[in-house]
């Protein structure tokens, strides 16, 4: 499942690897489906619309349409490799996707805001999977596991600096990438960071409100 939305590796310059967001990537995946899609080719490799279907549960022709709406906007290709005339393969052209263009954000806040609810979507649907799967994981896999936050009253600079400590740190392990796992331990498995960082800013307080949580009554 599910595209990749990490958080901007320390480079300044994205990498061959990286998809980077422009105004028509952001609208093409600003759709879930697509979205799905997209992470299913990264993750598992070149496939067919009938078997991403069948992962999905829709229909091969819904499939199709949005694999050939994700080749319009560069992110997958025919894989003419492994293709035949009665079957079609397909393959991402990039292993991640960076979108931290703000004033892209700013000229298409629609498109903006649906992808990054499907990007929420999708890592929801990660978690429950991860979930539903724990009691049969391997107990050194069981004793990794963690869902854990963190309530800390920061400025943005110092948000902004403890996110790239954070992209800092993730760096210096191995990318689940072709490249790498060929020399990866036996024991080593797939393992999904999901990390966010979220402003909640304080709401201004009325003066009713002011005034009830200092009167005699107040909860």
């Amino acid at each position: 499942m599910h595209e990749k939305h990490p958080p901007p590796s320390p480079s300044t310059s994205p990498s061959s690897s990286d998809a980077v967001l422009d105004a028509g990537g952001l609208r093409a995946l600003s759709h879930p489906v697509r979205l799905r899609l997209l992470g299913l080719l990264r993750q598992y490799g070149p496939s067919t619309a009938t078997r991403l279907a069948e992962h999905l549960g829709l229909t091969s022709g819904a499939t199709s349409y949005h694999l050939r709406r994700l080749a319009a906007a560069g992110f997958v290709e025919e894989d003419t490799a492994r293709g035949s005339a009665r079957e079609r393969w397909w393959r991402s052209m990039h292993q991640t996707t960076r979108f931290d263009d703000m004033a892209l954000a700013e000229q298409e806040p629609e498109a903006a805001q649906a992808y990054r609810q499907s990007v929420a979507a999708a890592h929801t649907l990660r978690t429950q999977r991860a979930l539903g799967e724990l009691r049969t994981m391997p107990r050194a896999w069981r004793e990794a596991f963690d869902i854990s936050d963190w309530a800390l009253r920061l400025t943005p600079g110092e948000a902004a600096a403890l996110h790239g400590e954070l992209v800092a740190v993730i760096a210096r392990y191995r990318r689940d990438s072709p490249e790498d796992v060929a020399g990866a331990p036996a024991e080593a498995q797939r393992v999904m960071l999901i990390a966010h960082l979220l402003p909640e800013p304080d709401a201004p307080a009325s003066a009713e409100g002011a005034e009830g949580a200092t009167g005699a009554e107040a909860p």
